[in-house]
């Protein structure tokens, strides 16, 4: 996996070298070199009338982002919205491959084997450690093994009490999926030493013909169950102590691998025994007339945090199409609120003489003067349309284009009114927009009813976990005071 997370930081190298010239962070400047290449080759698909689903798409979001800010340009908004995604995505990417990269180092820099063929010991008090091995036979077989490396150690008084607690722990160790001592069935695991104390534990049998020194029950033949004695001697240097477990056996088969493996673990033990008093252990090179090749099995999580940095990145840059969405429906949802009062304000001004021009013109400078309390994008197009109007476009033009700016269909029937009454003209425009006023009214207070039954529904999921967690709060004490009674 290292040479993915080189290959991918060479890769920014490359994108930031390339993009010297562009303004802004280093990120932003590779997002700017890739959106520079990504409309070079859409200008050239163009030409030959190739891709043409994304020049559909590209102006479908252009189209998406002017409705959510008329007063800047399409291109520039598309720039912006692209550059912001390629800058997110490239950080995400680096950062998360920078962190990649600390995990592999983080994982190979705790090896403990050296030069192939030693283990490195841990001094005293630093714990033992369990090493990944794997033993590799060419041409024959393959083992792997998870061996505890003991540390150096112990006092006479520290062996006497770890003795003890070791003891009581063997009966347990010795199972390997037995039901117990007294039902043996298959193997025993006849271990040579105990995770977290410092002993060497070999082994003596009453009856090799059953039990052998390495576990395996030779039982093949027999018709009832036997007890077997079995003698642990622990071993610290010249310090030992022997326990004898009584065991009833029961019969298994092996198979040529697993007298191999069995094979492979006697010589680590014997090799273990030989060096309890260096630094390092030396593995076994040879086991008969064969070799024998020792690789450490180090766990390296660092591929999985690529996956998922890189499904991080998909997720943001799916998010952010979904956030564009959900503006524009807030768009609608903040137009369909504020149309009542349009509405309303329109037949309040020209109900008191104003035309419709003035109407606009009067709330736009409203707005300007309370513009930067809040933004409201229905105001934001009056705004637009005041400007079109004092630039010398028609009022017939300017309001249609108010309309289909919205694309919401009242506002757009609202237009379609105002376009008509400057054509044909109308007495009845103010009787009619006092009407659409009262109806508009009434929507208003459909969709605000809507929208708190929406919000009452989101509702019932934490309610529900309040609920849980107020029962556990009642049920818990109530069930430890029906123990203890």
């Amino acid at each position: 996996m290292i040479y993915v997370y080189v290959a991918i930081l060479a890769g920014y190298l490359v994108m930031f070298l390339l993009s010297l010239g562009e303004k802004g962070n280093p990120f932003q400047k590779m997002a700017a070199r890739i959106f520079w290449k990504r409309q070079k080759r859409q200008k050239r698909a163009n030409k030959g009338r190739g891709d043409w689903k994304r020049a559909l798409y590209i102006r479908q979001l252009g189209d998406k982002l002017k409705t959510l800010q008329p007063e800047i340009a399409a291109e520039k908004q598309i720039r912006e919205h692209y550059l912001s995604l390629y800058t997110l995505l490239l950080t995400v990417v680096f950062v998360g491959d920078v962190f990649c990269l600390a995990a592999w180092f983080s994982a190979h820099s705790a090896a403990k084997l050296i030069d192939g063929v030693y283990l490195s010991r841990n001094a005293y008090g630093e714990g033992d450690v369990e090493v990944g091995l794997k033993a590799e036979i060419p041409g024959v077989q393959e083992e792997i093994f998870d061996y505890l490396l003991e540390e150096r150690r112990l006092t006479e008084e520290e062996l006497e009490k770890s003795y003890t607690e070791a003891t009581a722990l063997l009966p347990g160790a010795v199972l390997n999926g037995n039901a117990g001592l007294e039902d043996v069935r298959k193997d025993l695991d006849l271990v040579s030493a105990l995770e977290g104390y410092p002993f060497q534990i070999s082994w003596e049998s009453d009856a090799y013909s059953l039990i052998n020194t390495d576990g395996t029950v030779q039982n093949e033949e027999l018709v009832g169950g036997e007890i077997v004695t079995l003698t642990a001697t622990f071993r610290y240097e010249e310090w030992f102590r022997e326990l004898q477990l009584p065991v009833q056996v029961n019969p298994v088969v092996y198979t040529p691998e697993e007298l191999l493996r069995a094979r492979l673990e006697e010589l680590l033990k014997e090799r273990e025994e030989n060096s309890r008093s260096g630094e390092v252990m030396m593995l076994p090179d040879r086991i008969g007339a064969e070799p024998v090749i020792w690789s450490e099995m180090i766990e390296d999580g660092s591929g999985y945090f690529l996956i998922l940095v890189i499904l991080a990145a998909c997720v943001l840059y799916w998010g952010r199409g979904r956030e564009l969405e959900q503006k524009l429906e807030t768009r609608k949802k903040e137009l369909l609120l504020d149309y009542p009062e349009i509405v309303n304000k329109l037949a309040l001004y020209m109900g008191a003489g104003m035309t419709i021009r003035n109407a606009f013109l009067k709330m736009g400078e409203d707005y300007k003067k309370q513009k930067e309390e809040k933004k409201r994008y229905v105001y934001e197009e009056i705004l637009m349309t005041c400007y079109e109007l004092q630039g010398g476009r028609s009022e017939t033009e300017a309001y249609a284009h108010f309309g289909k700016r919205c694309q919401v269909q009242v506002y757009m029937k609202l237009a379609a009114l105002l376009s008509q009454n400057i054509r044909k003209g109308s007495n009845d425009l103010l009787r009619i927009l006092r009407q659409e006023a009262d109806n508009a009214f009434a929507e208003r207070k459909n969709l605000a009813k809507k929208l708190g039954e929406e919000a009452g529904t989101k509702l019932l999921l934490p309610m529900m976990m309040m609920l849980c967690v107020v029962m556990v709060i009642i049920m818990i004490p109530a069930y430890f005071s029906f123990s203890l009674n």
